[in-house]
C-alpha cells in the first residue's frame, strides 16, 4: 500500500495545534501509520525540567503501542517553521524499535514541503534486539 502523505500531513498539522511548547515555542506534530493502517498522532509536550519533555514522534508511537500496535509502516513529522522536521536521536532509536529499515519517513514543514526517506537512511546503524544476542 502506498501511504498518502497528504492525509498524514493534514493529521500531523492538525495535531500540532495541541503541542505544549511554552519554553521553546517550537511546536511539532507527528502522524504514524501502523501495519494494519491505523493512524495515530502525537505532539511535543515540554516540561520545565527539559529532560522530561517528550517529542511528537514518541508520543504518537507510545499511543499506538499502548493500543496494542507493534509495527509502523510510515511516519510524518511536521513543525511550524519553513525548515524540514528532523527527529532527534532518541526518537530515531524509538522508531527503530517499531519500524523496519524500509519504512517510510516523511520530514515536512508547515507548508508540506517534504522529503521522503526509508528509515534505514535516517538511522543506518540502529541498535536493535539483534545486537543483544
Amino acid at each position: 500500500m502506498t501511504i498518502d502523505e497528504s492525509t498524514l500531513f493534514t493529521k500531523a498539522i492538525t495535531a500540532m495545534k495541541n503541542a505544549y511548547a511554552p519554553y521553546s515555542h517550537y511546536s511539532v506534530g507527528a502522524a504514524i501509520v501502523t501495519e494494519d493502517n491505523e493512524v495515530y498522532t502525537g505532539v511535543n509536550i515540554e516540561n520545565a525540567s527539559y529532560g522530561l519533555t517528550n517529542c511528537a514522534e514518541r508520543t504518537a508511537i507510545f499511543k499506538a503501542v499502548s493500543e496494542g500496535h507493534r509495527k509502523i509502516k510510515a511516519i510524518i513529522i511536521v513543525n511550524g517553521t519553513k525548515e524540514l522536521s528532523k527527529p532527534c536521536g532518541a526518537c530515531r532509536q524509538v522508531i527503530s524499535e517499531f519500524m523496519g529499515p524500509e519504512g517510510q519517513v516523511f520530514l515536512a514543514n508547515k507548508d508540506n514541503d517534504h522529503q521522503e526517506y526509508k528509515f534505514k537512511q535516517i538511522l543506518p546503524l540502529a541498535f536493535s534486539d539483534k545486537d543483544m544476542d
